[in-house]
Protein backbone atom coordinates (compact mmCIF):
# COMPACT_ATOMS: atom_id res chain seq x y z
CA UNK A 1 0.00 0.00 0.00
CA UNK A 2 1.26 3.49 -0.94
CA UNK A 3 0.41 6.16 1.66
CA UNK A 4 0.91 9.77 0.49
CA UNK A 5 1.37 12.12 3.46
CA UNK A 6 2.36 15.66 4.25
CA UNK A 7 2.49 16.87 7.85
CA UNK A 8 0.29 14.02 9.16
CA UNK A 9 2.28 13.11 12.29
CA UNK A 10 -0.77 13.54 14.49
CA UNK A 11 -3.00 11.26 12.40
CA UNK A 12 -0.56 8.48 11.51
CA UNK A 13 -0.85 6.51 14.79
CA UNK A 14 -4.63 6.31 14.29
CA UNK A 15 -4.18 5.08 10.74
CA UNK A 16 -1.64 2.40 11.59
CA UNK A 17 -3.80 1.06 14.42
CA UNK A 18 -6.58 0.50 11.87
CA UNK A 19 -4.52 -1.66 9.52
CA UNK A 20 -4.66 -4.80 11.69
CA UNK A 21 -2.22 -6.69 9.49
CA UNK A 22 -4.33 -6.65 6.34
CA UNK A 23 -1.67 -4.74 4.35
CA UNK A 24 1.44 -6.69 3.28
CA UNK A 25 3.72 -3.68 2.75
CA UNK A 26 3.45 0.05 3.37
CA UNK A 27 5.32 2.69 1.37
CA UNK A 28 5.19 6.21 2.79
CA UNK A 29 5.37 8.87 0.06
CA UNK A 30 6.35 11.93 2.05
CA UNK A 31 5.48 15.25 0.41
CA UNK A 32 8.14 17.37 2.14
CA UNK A 33 6.62 17.18 5.61
CA UNK A 34 7.96 19.70 8.10
CA UNK A 35 6.57 17.88 11.14
CA UNK A 36 7.64 14.48 12.51
CA UNK A 37 5.52 12.44 10.05
CA UNK A 38 8.43 10.26 8.86
CA UNK A 39 9.72 9.55 12.37
CA UNK A 40 6.23 8.72 13.63
CA UNK A 41 5.65 6.40 10.67
CA UNK A 42 8.89 4.53 11.39
CA UNK A 43 7.95 4.21 15.04
CA UNK A 44 4.51 2.84 14.18
CA UNK A 45 5.77 0.54 11.42
CA UNK A 46 9.49 -0.32 11.63
CA UNK A 47 9.41 -2.11 8.24
CA UNK A 48 7.90 0.85 6.37
CA UNK A 49 9.62 2.07 3.21
CA UNK A 50 10.06 5.83 2.88
CA UNK A 51 10.02 7.66 -0.46
CA UNK A 52 10.79 11.38 -0.42
CA UNK A 53 8.98 13.19 -3.23
CA UNK A 54 10.72 15.94 -5.17
CA UNK A 55 7.48 17.63 -6.26
CA UNK A 56 5.28 19.73 -4.02
CA UNK A 57 2.28 18.44 -2.07
CA UNK A 58 1.15 14.84 -1.91
CA UNK A 59 1.99 12.93 -5.07
CA UNK A 60 4.36 15.15 -7.07
CA UNK A 61 5.59 13.76 -10.39
CA UNK A 62 5.50 13.91 -14.18
CA UNK A 63 2.38 12.92 -16.14
CA UNK A 64 0.25 14.22 -19.03
CA UNK A 65 -1.63 17.44 -18.26
CA UNK A 66 -5.16 15.93 -18.32
CA UNK A 67 -4.14 12.98 -16.16
CA UNK A 68 -2.14 15.26 -13.87
CA UNK A 69 -5.18 17.49 -13.35
CA UNK A 70 -7.42 14.52 -12.64
CA UNK A 71 -4.96 12.98 -10.19
CA UNK A 72 -4.37 16.35 -8.52
CA UNK A 73 -8.11 16.69 -7.90
CA UNK A 74 -8.29 13.19 -6.46
CA UNK A 75 -5.22 13.82 -4.31
CA UNK A 76 -6.91 16.93 -2.94
CA UNK A 77 -10.03 14.94 -2.11
CA UNK A 78 -7.90 12.31 -0.40
CA UNK A 79 -6.05 14.91 1.62
CA UNK A 80 -9.25 16.62 2.76
CA UNK A 81 -10.96 13.34 3.60
CA UNK A 82 -7.86 12.06 5.41
CA UNK A 83 -8.05 14.90 7.90
CA UNK A 84 -11.64 14.12 8.92
CA UNK A 85 -11.73 10.34 8.38
CA UNK A 86 -8.18 8.88 8.18
CA UNK A 87 -9.28 5.32 8.95
CA UNK A 88 -11.99 5.35 6.29
CA UNK A 89 -9.60 6.69 3.66
CA UNK A 90 -6.91 4.11 4.41
CA UNK A 91 -9.42 1.26 4.21
CA UNK A 92 -10.86 2.47 0.90
CA UNK A 93 -7.59 3.47 -0.79
CA UNK A 94 -6.26 0.01 -1.82
CA UNK A 95 -9.47 -0.79 -3.68
CA UNK A 96 -9.48 2.63 -5.30
CA UNK A 97 -5.92 2.18 -6.57
CA UNK A 98 -6.71 -1.28 -7.95
CA UNK A 99 -9.72 0.08 -9.82
CA UNK A 100 -7.60 2.59 -11.76
CA UNK A 101 -5.44 0.01 -13.55
CA UNK A 102 -6.28 -1.81 -16.78
CA UNK A 103 -4.81 -5.30 -16.60
CA UNK A 104 -3.96 -6.60 -20.06
CA UNK A 105 -3.41 -10.06 -18.60
CA UNK A 106 -7.06 -10.39 -17.55
CA UNK A 107 -8.88 -8.32 -20.20
CA UNK A 108 -10.78 -10.49 -22.68
CA UNK A 109 -11.68 -9.64 -26.24
CA UNK A 110 -15.04 -7.90 -26.31
CA UNK A 111 -17.74 -9.39 -28.46
CA UNK A 112 -18.86 -6.90 -31.15
CA UNK A 113 -22.30 -8.53 -31.44
CA UNK A 114 -22.80 -8.71 -27.66
CA UNK A 115 -26.21 -7.00 -27.72
CA UNK A 116 -27.71 -9.54 -30.11
CA UNK A 117 -26.01 -12.43 -28.27
CA UNK A 118 -27.45 -11.22 -24.97
CA UNK A 119 -30.96 -11.25 -26.41
CA UNK A 120 -30.35 -14.76 -27.70
CA UNK A 121 -29.38 -15.95 -24.19
CA UNK A 122 -32.42 -14.20 -22.71
CA UNK A 123 -34.72 -15.73 -25.29
CA UNK A 124 -35.80 -12.19 -26.15
CA UNK A 125 -36.86 -10.90 -29.60
CA UNK A 126 -34.29 -9.44 -31.96
CA UNK A 127 -34.09 -6.75 -33.26
CA UNK A 128 -34.94 -5.44 -29.82
CA UNK A 129 -38.23 -3.51 -29.67
CA UNK A 130 -37.01 -1.73 -26.50
CA UNK A 131 -34.13 0.20 -28.12
CA UNK A 132 -36.10 3.42 -28.58
CA UNK A 133 -37.47 3.37 -25.04
CA UNK A 134 -34.10 2.98 -23.33
CA UNK A 135 -32.62 5.82 -25.41
CA UNK A 136 -35.44 8.08 -24.23
CA UNK A 137 -34.83 7.14 -20.58
CA UNK A 138 -31.09 7.81 -20.93
CA UNK A 139 -31.79 11.24 -22.44
CA UNK A 140 -34.30 12.12 -19.71
CA UNK A 141 -31.82 11.03 -17.03
CA UNK A 142 -29.02 13.16 -18.48
CA UNK A 143 -31.36 16.14 -18.69
CA UNK A 144 -32.44 15.73 -15.06
CA UNK A 145 -28.83 15.73 -13.88
CA UNK A 146 -27.93 18.64 -16.13
CA UNK A 147 -30.76 20.66 -14.60
CA UNK A 148 -28.95 20.30 -11.27
CA UNK A 149 -25.66 21.32 -12.83
CA UNK A 150 -24.31 17.77 -12.81
CA UNK A 151 -22.32 16.42 -15.75
CA UNK A 152 -22.76 12.83 -16.92
CA UNK A 153 -20.04 10.40 -17.99
CA UNK A 154 -16.56 9.37 -16.98
CA UNK A 155 -14.82 10.90 -13.94
CA UNK A 156 -17.81 13.19 -13.27
CA UNK A 157 -18.70 11.84 -9.82
CA UNK A 158 -15.74 12.78 -7.66
CA UNK A 159 -13.33 11.09 -10.06
CA UNK A 160 -15.59 8.09 -10.55
CA UNK A 161 -17.91 7.47 -13.50
CA UNK A 162 -21.64 7.16 -14.08
CA UNK A 163 -23.06 3.96 -15.53
CA UNK A 164 -21.98 3.42 -19.15
CA UNK A 165 -24.57 3.85 -21.91
CA UNK A 166 -24.08 0.30 -23.19
CA UNK A 167 -24.39 -1.11 -19.69
CA UNK A 168 -27.57 0.94 -19.31
CA UNK A 169 -29.04 -0.62 -22.45
CA UNK A 170 -28.15 -4.10 -21.22
CA UNK A 171 -29.75 -3.42 -17.83
CA UNK A 172 -32.91 -2.04 -19.43
CA UNK A 173 -33.33 -5.05 -21.70
CA UNK A 174 -32.62 -7.54 -18.90
CA UNK A 175 -35.34 -6.00 -16.74
CA UNK A 176 -37.90 -5.41 -19.48
CA UNK A 177 -37.54 -8.82 -21.13
CA UNK A 178 -37.13 -10.96 -17.99
CA UNK A 179 -39.74 -9.12 -15.86
CA UNK A 180 -37.89 -9.80 -12.57
CA UNK A 181 -39.52 -9.75 -9.17
CA UNK A 182 -36.31 -8.84 -7.37
CA UNK A 183 -33.41 -6.77 -8.70
CA UNK A 184 -30.31 -6.15 -6.56
CA UNK A 185 -27.55 -3.68 -7.36
CA UNK A 186 -24.36 -2.70 -5.56
CA UNK A 187 -23.18 0.86 -6.07
CA UNK A 188 -25.56 3.76 -6.70
CA UNK A 189 -23.61 7.04 -6.93
CA UNK A 190 -25.97 9.47 -8.65
CA UNK A 191 -28.34 6.65 -9.56
CA UNK A 192 -28.13 6.54 -13.37
CA UNK A 193 -28.36 2.74 -13.46
CA UNK A 194 -30.86 2.77 -10.59
CA UNK A 195 -33.09 5.09 -12.63
CA UNK A 196 -32.94 2.75 -15.62
CA UNK A 197 -33.91 -0.26 -13.50
CA UNK A 198 -36.75 1.58 -11.76
CA UNK A 199 -38.17 2.94 -15.02
CA UNK A 200 -38.14 -0.57 -16.50
CA UNK A 201 -39.81 -2.05 -13.40
CA UNK A 202 -42.41 0.69 -13.50
CA UNK A 203 -43.25 -0.07 -17.12
CA UNK A 204 -43.44 -3.76 -16.22
CA UNK A 205 -45.74 -2.78 -13.33
CA UNK A 206 -43.89 -5.46 -11.37
CA UNK A 207 -40.79 -5.91 -9.21
CA UNK A 208 -38.56 -4.03 -6.74
CA UNK A 209 -35.00 -2.75 -6.68
CA UNK A 210 -32.76 -3.20 -3.64
CA UNK A 211 -29.54 -1.16 -3.71
CA UNK A 212 -26.46 -1.39 -1.50
CA UNK A 213 -24.34 1.72 -1.68
CA UNK A 214 -21.30 3.11 0.11
CA UNK A 215 -21.26 6.85 -0.67
CA UNK A 216 -18.08 8.37 -2.08
CA UNK A 217 -15.33 7.53 0.46
CA UNK A 218 -13.09 10.48 -0.42
CA UNK A 219 -15.52 13.35 -0.98
CA UNK A 220 -18.32 13.77 1.54
CA UNK A 221 -19.41 17.02 -0.12
CA UNK A 222 -21.05 15.11 -2.99
CA UNK A 223 -23.01 12.69 -0.84
CA UNK A 224 -26.06 14.86 -1.45
CA UNK A 225 -25.85 13.81 -5.13
CA UNK A 226 -26.58 10.18 -4.24
CA UNK A 227 -29.55 8.96 -6.27
CA UNK A 228 -30.04 12.36 -7.92
CA UNK A 229 -31.15 10.74 -11.19
CA UNK A 230 -34.11 8.96 -9.55
CA UNK A 231 -37.47 10.74 -9.65
CA UNK A 232 -39.86 10.80 -6.70
CA UNK A 233 -42.44 8.84 -8.67
CA UNK A 234 -40.08 5.85 -8.77
CA UNK A 235 -39.21 5.79 -5.06
CA UNK A 236 -42.01 3.37 -3.99
CA UNK A 237 -40.22 0.54 -5.83
CA UNK A 238 -36.79 1.29 -4.34
CA UNK A 239 -35.08 0.08 -1.16
CA UNK A 240 -31.78 1.91 -0.59
CA UNK A 241 -29.37 0.43 1.99
CA UNK A 242 -26.28 2.43 2.90
CA UNK A 243 -23.05 0.57 3.63
CA UNK A 244 -20.47 -1.66 1.99
CA UNK A 245 -21.64 -4.76 0.15
CA UNK A 246 -19.42 -6.92 2.35
CA UNK A 247 -21.40 -5.77 5.40
CA UNK A 248 -24.87 -5.35 3.90
CA UNK A 249 -25.27 -7.77 0.97
CA UNK A 250 -25.41 -11.10 2.87
CA UNK A 251 -28.28 -9.93 5.08
CA UNK A 252 -30.06 -8.39 2.12
CA UNK A 253 -29.90 -11.68 0.26
CA UNK A 254 -31.34 -13.46 3.27
CA UNK A 255 -34.16 -10.93 3.31
CA UNK A 256 -35.08 -11.07 -0.39
CA UNK A 257 -34.36 -14.85 -0.70
CA UNK A 258 -34.17 -14.75 -4.51
CA UNK A 259 -32.36 -12.41 -6.92
CA UNK A 260 -33.57 -12.45 -10.52
CA UNK A 261 -31.29 -9.68 -11.86
CA UNK A 262 -28.05 -8.55 -10.22
CA UNK A 263 -25.98 -5.47 -11.13
CA UNK A 264 -22.45 -5.01 -9.78
CA UNK A 265 -21.14 -1.45 -9.92
CA UNK A 266 -19.42 -1.01 -6.55
CA UNK A 267 -15.76 -1.68 -5.67
CA UNK A 268 -14.27 -3.14 -8.85
CA UNK A 269 -11.68 -5.55 -7.46
CA UNK A 270 -11.48 -9.30 -7.99
CA UNK A 271 -12.06 -9.99 -4.29
CA UNK A 272 -15.15 -7.81 -4.00
CA UNK A 273 -16.63 -8.84 -7.35
CA UNK A 274 -16.29 -12.54 -6.52
CA UNK A 275 -17.74 -11.95 -3.06
CA UNK A 276 -20.84 -10.35 -4.52
CA UNK A 277 -21.30 -12.72 -7.46
CA UNK A 278 -20.80 -15.86 -5.37
CA UNK A 279 -23.35 -14.72 -2.78
CA UNK A 280 -25.94 -13.79 -5.40
CA UNK A 281 -25.41 -16.96 -7.45
CA UNK A 282 -26.58 -19.03 -4.48
CA UNK A 283 -30.07 -17.46 -4.67
CA UNK A 284 -30.39 -16.85 -8.41
CA UNK A 285 -32.90 -18.99 -10.29
CA UNK A 286 -32.44 -20.42 -13.75
CA UNK A 287 -32.87 -17.59 -16.24
CA UNK A 288 -31.37 -15.04 -13.82
CA UNK A 289 -29.00 -12.39 -15.15
CA UNK A 290 -25.86 -10.75 -13.74
CA UNK A 291 -24.49 -7.53 -15.20
CA UNK A 292 -21.00 -6.69 -13.93
CA UNK A 293 -19.34 -3.37 -14.71
CA UNK A 294 -15.62 -2.64 -15.18
CA UNK A 295 -14.39 -6.23 -15.56
CA UNK A 296 -11.16 -5.22 -17.36
CA UNK A 297 -9.45 -4.13 -14.14
CA UNK A 298 -9.42 -7.59 -12.51
CA UNK A 299 -10.12 -11.28 -13.17
CA UNK A 300 -13.11 -11.62 -10.84
CA UNK A 301 -15.72 -11.98 -13.59
CA UNK A 302 -13.60 -14.41 -15.59
CA UNK A 303 -12.85 -16.69 -12.65
CA UNK A 304 -16.50 -16.66 -11.56
CA UNK A 305 -17.75 -17.78 -14.96
CA UNK A 306 -15.07 -20.47 -15.11
CA UNK A 307 -16.06 -21.77 -11.68
CA UNK A 308 -19.82 -21.65 -12.36
CA UNK A 309 -20.64 -23.80 -15.37
CA UNK A 310 -24.32 -22.97 -15.00
CA UNK A 311 -23.72 -19.45 -16.36
CA UNK A 312 -23.20 -18.38 -19.97
CA UNK A 313 -21.06 -15.25 -20.19
CA UNK A 314 -20.50 -12.40 -22.63
CA UNK A 315 -17.74 -9.77 -22.50
CA UNK A 316 -19.16 -6.47 -23.71
CA UNK A 317 -17.39 -3.24 -24.77
CA UNK A 318 -18.35 0.03 -23.13
CA UNK A 319 -19.92 2.63 -25.42
CA UNK A 320 -16.75 4.75 -25.47
CA UNK A 321 -14.42 1.77 -25.85
CA UNK A 322 -12.55 2.58 -22.64
CA UNK A 323 -13.72 -0.40 -20.61
CA UNK A 324 -15.68 -3.64 -20.52
CA UNK A 325 -18.64 -5.05 -18.66
CA UNK A 326 -19.85 -8.61 -18.38
CA UNK A 327 -23.21 -10.31 -18.76
CA UNK A 328 -23.75 -13.75 -17.21
CA UNK A 329 -27.04 -15.60 -17.71
CA UNK A 330 -27.86 -18.63 -15.57
CA UNK A 331 -28.96 -21.37 -17.95
CA UNK A 332 -28.48 -24.87 -16.53
CA UNK A 333 -25.84 -26.74 -14.54
CA UNK A 334 -25.04 -28.98 -17.48
CA UNK A 335 -24.33 -26.15 -19.90
CA UNK A 336 -20.64 -25.19 -20.14
CA UNK A 337 -19.79 -21.56 -19.48
CA UNK A 338 -18.15 -20.00 -22.51
CA UNK A 339 -16.20 -16.74 -22.68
Amino acid sequence: MVMPVKNEARNLPIVFRSLHGWIDEVVLADGRSVDDAVAVAKECCPDIKIVHQTGSGKGGGKMPTSAKTRHRKMALRLAEAFVTDPVGVVRALPGHISMQVWHDDVANDSEPSWYEHMHELLGAPWPCPEAGQVNAVLSETAARLAARGLAVGRQTYGGYSDGDVSLGRAVWCAVRHMRPTMVVETGVARGVTSRIVLEALDRNDHGRLWSVDLPHPFDHSIHEETGAAVTEALLPRWNYVEGSSRRRLPQMIRDVRQVDVFIHDSLHTARNTRFEMDHVAAVMPQGGVMLVDDISTHDGFVTFTRDHAEFRAIVCPSADGQGQFGVAVKTSRNHPCVL
